[in-house]
């Protein structure tokens, strides 16, 4: 793998008493900058599941689309906060936002592409800019757009389980899956949409465990970590 792109659930930033915990980003940057040293070229997508949840204000009778708008829209706040950590640690990355938010660059494919040559990380903000597209699909989109050769979800558990391991301790653990069955038995990690979109191009994903950064690294190299979904 030369360029990936990495999901990242805003919950990576957060503690119990902040929505973004400033020693929580110091250790995602200084992670982000050590996958950085191996020489892969990074695309992030961090989403805002630590500031802003939707589901019960929908519940409770707010319109869908404005619910998802307010939840692209605070993917910015974690976006601008990684950020500015990278920037402390000397490590070279720029804002591209979906929505035309003034103070950031505006997203496009080909900025973008050019950003990732020159060197810095593209971190991408507001999803796909659309309300109703999740955000396993927008990643999807982001990593397709940018020519990523594979996408990492890292998350709380180390890969794809036949159902949570942290309430069953005889879930199953997957190595490696296909995209059709993944899909067939309705495996919750990703949203289907996004991974229908990932098989229709030929985009393997990985799912792995956030902290462990050397694994991530072993991962990249092509060992054997996590799940594998192709």
């Amino acid at each position: 793998m030369k360029r990936i792109l990495l999901k990242i659930s805003g919950e990576a930033l957060s503690s119990d008493s902040l929505a973004i915990d400033p020693n929580k980003a110091h250790k995602l940057a200084a992670m982000i900058q050590e996958i950085k040293k191996t020489g892969i070229e990074l695309v992030i997508v961090l989403w805002g599941g630590n500031i802003y949840r939707g589901s019960s204000l929908i519940a409770a009778g707010v319109n869908p689309a404005d619910s998802h708008n307010m939840s692209m829209l605070s993917t910015v706040f974690n976006a601008v906060s990684l950020k500015n950590f990278l920037d402390k640690i000397g490590v070279a990355s720029i804002v591209m936002d979906a929505l035309w938010v003034e103070f950031l660059e505006t997203y496009s494919a080909m900025k973008a592409r050019k950003s990732i040559l020159s060197g810095e990380i593209v971190i991408c903000s507001s999803g796909t800019g659309t309300p109703f597209f999740t955000t396993d699909t927008g990643w999807v989109v982001r990593a397709l757009e940018t020519n990523c050769d594979a996408m990492i979800k890292l998350t709380q558990v180390d890969g794809v389980y036949d159902s949570d391991p942290k309430k069953n301790p005889d879930a199953k653990k997957f190595e490696t899956i296909s995209y059709d069955e993944f899909i067939a038995q309705n495996l919750q990690v990703l949203d289907q949409t996004g991974v229908i979109m990932a098989r229709d191009n030929n985009l393997p994903i990985y799912v792995a465990a956030l902290w462990d950064t050397q694994q991530i690294i072993d991962l990249i190299a092509g060992k054997n970590i996590g799940t594998k979904i192709s």
